[in-house]
């Protein structure tokens, strides 16, 4: 496969840098992953207003840009370069995913245009105790009463499930999985932000007790749209961490450059040189893996996605947590301050290795699917 960045791929890329870099530098991120929300609010209203990001991928007849995948995991890999703190992967990905995979077209029209707005933000409920993504292991259940459903069970790790205006729920039902909007304001829902890790992606436990839901889509189960979406979201992913390790190989190659040890710059020794080589290594190879997983998912071949995905999710989750942890070591003593960033992309390497499956479960997947 062929993959080649336009130009107005690389404005696309520049017009974010620049909004990246002057709304979430380091101060910011510090400031915003520190609330309870853990976001800018005003900020999430002007990548709407000013950038359209949120309807991205969002077709033009419910207001979005009408873009595709390659465009998406650019914009993704420019905010992982900066942290950006926002619900942007549960509410531009993983929902909008959801939505145009398994949903119909009363809900795609009622819900994309909020979403592309900025109006909106939205979260998929799918995953449940063990923290994997296993659809065909959930327990959650739905039982219709009238025109509506009544959901009970709980969802762990809902990517910004505590301030989610609009949750979707995956249930089982009697046809087997089924996709649920359910409110925030729903009667029977409890909503809790779990502590992790990772400060900069909250996280919330999600729990249902008969709470009323609205079907979405004529019914069937939603198993292969989901696995879809989970391979769509995991090629996402893996542009946000390649965005985040090369940050982090920027930083140790300037930290050579300029600390000074014995009267030289410590990236004249061969020891640090090493280090930054292995990492550029790393960094070039994830690239690969994410551009490739990205133009597969802009194409019509299932086989294609869901390979380059496990391919993409497995590599550039360890590529990425290894490169942070050497980024520390290059800096020395500061680098394991809480005053230096490093720890930042760590932390968000560790938990970003661990969303969608761990890298270990996507070689296993890949394994079986070319026979291995």
């Amino acid at each position: 496969m062929d993959f080649v960045f336009t130009e107005e791929h690389e404005e696309l890329r520049r017009t974010v840098r620049k909004f990246m870099e002057s709304k979430s530098d380091e101060q910011a991120v510090r400031r915003v992953m520190q609330t309870e929300r853990g976001y800018d609010e005003a900020v999430w209203q002007q990548i709407a207003e000013q950038l359209g990001l949120q309807g991205l991928i969002v077709p033009s007849e419910h207001g979005g840009a009408g873009m595709g995948f390659v465009e998406l995991c650019i914009v993704l890999e420019e905010m992982g370069r900066a942290l950006f703190c926002a619900p942007y992967l549960s509410t531009a990905v993983l929902a909008v995913t959801t939505l145009l995979e398994a949903g119909d077209d009363a809900s795609r029209a009622e819900l994309l245009p909020a979403i592309a707005g900025g109006e909106t933000i939205a979260a998929l409920a799918s995953v449940e105790k063990g923290g994997r993504w296993n659809p065909a292991a959930i327990e959650t259940r739905a039982e219709p009463e009238g025109d509506l459903w009544l959901i009970d069970g709980t969802k762990e790790y809902v990517i910004d499930g505590h301030v989610a205006d609009v949750l979707l729920v995956v249930a089982q039902t009697s046809e087997g999985l089924g996709l649920f909007r359910v409110s925030s304001e729903a009667v029977g829902l409890q909503r809790n932000l779990l502590p992790t890790l990772d400060l900069t992606r909250k996280l919330a436990r999600v729990q249902f007790s008969r709470t009323p839901a609205t079907r979405i889509g004529a019914g069937g189960d939603v198993l292969k749209a989901l696995d879809r979406v989970e391979a769509l979201a995991s090629v996402a992913l893996a542009a946000e961490q390649v965005g985040g390790a090369q940050r982090c190989l920027e930083m140790s190659v300037e930290y050579a450059k300029t600390r000074l040890q014995f009267g030289r710059p410590i990236g004249s020794f061969q020891a640090i040189k090493h280090r930054c080589a292995d990492m550029l290594v790393e960094v070039e190879f994830a690239k690969s893996a994410a551009y490739h997983a990205a133009f597969a998912a802009a194409g019509a071949n299932e086989d294609d996605l869901l390979t380059a995905a496990n391919m993409a999710k497995s590599y550039c989750s360890d590529a990425y947590f290894h490169v942070t942890a050497e980024t520390i070591q290059v800096h020395g003593g500061m680098g394991f301050t809480w005053e230096h960033p490093a720890h930042l992309y760590f932390k968000r390497a560790k938990s970003s290795a661990l969303l969608f499956g761990d890298p270990v479960q996507h070689r296993e997947r890949l394994a079986e699917r070319i026979g291995l």
